[in-house]
């Protein structure tokens, strides 16, 4: 089962997330958000270990916020098509994902971030 926890923007002083499931196993970063409908309003998925994702048999597009293992935000893809793919760098280390059009326009390249209980 995931754990659950919500996402601060340091940088900002904002909330971006309500509930973060995260996403640590093998099985849980390999399945991530495939066979789902949609997530809810302020809900995100944080996939560790992962510097690229695919959208390939989505049902919905996605919002996706790559960061370094400092949290520091290192690339932003809005609107990720279905059977898409997306590429977050070499300096990336994970990222969080989000219903498309989640993000807000205030999130920036190299804000910090924090997930807390």
């Amino acid at each position: 089962m995931m754990q659950s926890t919500f996402l601060f923007n340091i940088t900002k002083n904002k909330r971006i997330s309500d509930h973060v499931e995260i996403a640590l196993t093998f099985a849980q970063r390999s399945k991530g958000l495939l066979g789902r409908k949609g997530l809810e309003q302020n809900q995100s998925l944080w996939i560790h270990h992962c510097n690229s994702v695919h959208t390939f048999f989505m049902q919905f597009s996605i919002d996706v916020l790559y960061v370094n293992k400092d949290l520091q935000v290192t690339k932003i893809h809005r609107d990720l098509q279905p059977w898409r793919l997306s590429w977050g760098g070499f300096e990336s280390h994970s990222c969080f994902e989000f219903q498309a059009h989640q993000l807000t326009h205030e999130i920036k390249i190299g804000d910090y971030l924090r997930v807390s209980a």
